[in-house]
């Protein structure tokens, strides 16, 4: 369950402000996240995250979606032109709420039957968040060792999609790889990664 409502749910779902404690105790979390893991924002300081955070409360929504499916989201990313902070799913294995899902609603509404209860694509959609393409992901290995015993949808090319394919990558023997699958295929261990900038 994600704060009240079932994951065939979450496409449905819209922005809520969150109350002071549940945005208090997402920003405690994010914070405890940020100072342990150093390595992934070096140079960067908490105060200004935060700052930027509570100046965008649709943001902190997504952030709290992305946290409450699994996704442990943590800072990977700083642009100085606009600003922005980039937020990624940081879990060890791909988020926990949100796997068994197909690649978009496209490939959802092909299925006749066994349907899964929704598509990654519909899910970050809905959570106000980008899947990761290729480059992000691999940039994202480069900071550790994600998805090790699962994997993640990444964004697909147009032609591949219309061809019936999807992508998604994980890591095994310490090497990041690419397959393919019917987009419109699901797995226990499948999930999808989400970016955020801020």
């Amino acid at each position: 369950m994600l704060n009240g409502f079932k994951q065939s749910k979450m496409s449905k779902t819209k922005f809520t402000k969150l109350s002071a404690a549940d945005k208090g105790s997402l920003l405690d979390t994010l914070q405890a996240r940020f100072e342990q893991n150093k390595n992934r924002h070096k140079g960067m300081d908490w105060p200004a995250v935060q700052e930027r955070l509570e100046a965008h409360p649709t943001k902190l929504w997504s952030l709290h979606l992305m946290e409450e499916s699994g996704g442990e989201p943590d800072v990977i990313g700083y642009d100085k032109k606009s600003g922005e902070y980039t937020f990624c799913d940081c879990a060890a294995e791909s988020p926990k709420g949100r796997r068994s899902v197909c690649f978009d609603d496209q490939a959802l509404e092909s299925r006749k039957e066994n349907k899964p209860k929704d598509s990654a694509m519909a899910m970050a959609e809905a959570m106000g968040i980008n899947i990761l393409d290729e480059t992000q992901y691999r940039a994202l290995q480069e900071l550790g060792a994600f998805d090790l015993k699962t994997s993640s949808w990444i964004q697909t090319p147009p032609a591949i999609r219309k061809l019936g394919g999807a992508l998604f990558c994980d890591r095994r023997y310490d090497t990041v790889f690419l397959y393919h699958n019917g987009a419109e295929s699901y797995y226990a261990a499948r999930g999808f990664r989400g970016l955020l900038k801020v």
